[in-house]
């Protein structure tokens, strides 16, 4: 039962639908197939953002399928190899992908799982930017042993500035070819800075060696070329690459060429003279593109189909990244910078923290609380809360047995299934048993159950009772809910929250007066 909860669908039956998936999938893959035919012979697709479980996107654009673009790969699969880059920096310095807590390494490794499992295949694994780092190293080791064909290119001698010496064999001849078969070529990665168009780029120089007509392309879903460049949706792009820094523009290319205004942002646009010099170099003849928004094939734009359910979603999404980067910079992961740069984005929207509903009823449970002397192991009073899909709220917190977010889920699954509060759905052998593992077998400083824990302790309970067993089948109820915990969660309690698919802030603030959570 435990991995049922893992595996859950999203229930979107009760939710506000703003962007119809099917038309943008319709549309996206009419797109990128009429760019190929522009190419006679190949084209270099570099895909920005997630290629799987995209959840910024479908945070903002509620009724977004996270993972439309393996269904738009499964529509073209006949026509498509997949190349997939990684930052040798990345490696090094251990990135992590907030959104499944894992480095850019294992998310590469999952994602060659991931699209083996929609039956897809990824020809490749290169190496960007590759000094000899040590960890990139063992990362390429434990591919090659798995049989999986690794490239390393190494930072692109001369760019952005030399373009004689950027399209030469000291440039991108450098690096070595990466062979493929399909005419539309997919170059993806974990994150952004990963070196798609730097391998684009040099596997275009390679073809028109080899007397290939190639051409390039780029697919970002945002910022959205064609909505205003205020619009919240195109803001909350910014609010989610505030560590990185990037602002969105008006294209100042395609103003002059077309007299339209187009939105892109400031990499793209900045890249635009280098990018189209280098694209001739290559080619030996004018860039069929006049401004970098020529070169997308992005439609989500016209996916939209209520544009007041986008907006709202997206300044929500605003002050769920405020929240992620202040508690980040007391974890010591985030600059001030970035904090002040969402910051200044909140303040553009007209935005509060408490403009997040479950905000104010998280905080005021953690004052009452302490008020009632009502705590943790060590004193410290958390909470949590929950807006469930028909817009009550649900409060819980913390006590020397449970973690506030194990209260509050348990909380939430009772009124769910109609549960008095009297009834308990944890066996009390199951919570001793498990307490005492803890401390007397473990040696854990306390035995208060993190949601993780909780999860199993309620899975087991549920084989003796009928109604743990109706409240565990409502936690598919939850995939979607919005909530807020008082407190920065434990590891336990982050990773459950995820495998839910709650929709989770934190205050940034520490459950626990120790330095080292475990």
């Amino acid at each position: 039962m435990l991995k049922g909860y893992i595996t859950l669908k999203r229930d979107t039956s009760n939710e506000k639908i703003g962007f119809d998936n099917d038309l943008y999938l319709k549309k996206q893959s009419e797109s990128i197939l009429e760019r190929a035919s522009k190419f006679g012979n190949k084209l270099y697709l570099e895909f920005g953002g997630k290629l799987l479980f995209d959840y910024h996107a479908a945070r903002i654009l509620p009724g977004f399928d996270p993972n439309v673009k393996m269904q738009l790969l499964q529509k073209l699969k006949k026509n498509v190899d997949i190349v997939l880059c990684i930052y040798a920096g990345d490696i090094e310095r251990k990135k992590i992908r907030a959104d499944f807590g894992i480095t850019y390494d294992a998310d590469a490794l999952k994602l060659i799982d991931d699209l083996r499992d929609w039956d897809l295949d990824v020809c490749a694994v290169v190496i960007t930017r590759y000094d000899d780092q040590p960890a990139a190293e063992q990362f390429m080791n434990r591919l090659k042993r798995r049989g999986i064909t690794v490239f390393t290119h190494r930072a692109t001698r001369g760019y952005p500035a030399d373009v004689d010496l950027i399209v030469s064999s000291k440039g991108y001849g450098a690096n070595p070819f990466i062979p493929t078969t399909k005419p539309v070529v997919i170059v993806t990665a974990p994150g952004p800075g990963s070196g798609k168009m730097a391998t684009c780029l040099s596997q275009l120089y390679h073809e028109h060696l080899n007397g290939v007509n190639a051409g390039y392309a780029k697919f970002e879903t945002f910022p959205i070329w064609n909505l205003p460049l205020k619009h919240p949706v195109n803001i909350a792009y910014e609010a989610a690459t505030a560590d990185i820094g990037d602002f969105n523009q008006v294209d100042p290319f395609h103003l002059e060429a077309y007299g339209k205004q187009a939105i892109n942002y400031n990499r793209d646009v900045e890249i635009f003279p280098v990018l189209a010099r280098i694209l001739e170099r290559i080619t030996g003849k004018k860039s069929i593109y006049r401004s970098p928004t020529d070169m997308g094939v992005n439609q989500a734009g016209f996916g939209i189909i209520d544009d007041s359910v986008v907006r709202y979603a997206a300044t929500q999404e605003v002050i769920r990244r405020y929240f992620r980067y202040n508690c980040e910079y007391v974890m010591g992961l985030a600059t001030k910078s970035t904090v002040e740069r969402v910051q200044l984005i909140m303040e553009e929207l007209d935005l509060k923290p408490e403009s997040r509903p479950v905000v104010e009823p998280a905080r005021k449970a953690a004052e009452k609380g302490r008020k009632a002397g009502k705590g943790g192991n060590d004193g410290i009073f958390c909470s949590a809360a929950i807006q469930l899909k028909n817009g009550k709220i649900v409060t819980g917190k913390n006590s020397p047995m449970m973690h506030a977010a194990s209260s509050v889920i348990l909380n939430s699954i009772k009124i769910l299934a109609g549960i008095p509060d009297k009834i308990h759905l944890l066996s009390p052998s199951v919570i001793e048993s498990v307490a005492r593992l803890k401390k007397e077998i473990l040696g854990a400083g306390g035995v208060s159950l993190n949601l993780e824990e909780t999860l199993i302790a309620l899975s087991i309970s549920a084989a003796g009772s009928h109604a743990t067993l109706e409240a565990l089948e409502k936690l598919k109820e939850l995939r979607g809910c919005e909530m807020h915990l008082s407190h920065i969660p434990s590891p336990g309690d982050e990773a459950g929250l995820r495998r839910l698919g709650l929709k989770s802030t934190s205050d940034a603030n520490f459950a626990t007066r120790n330095l080292f959570p475990g």
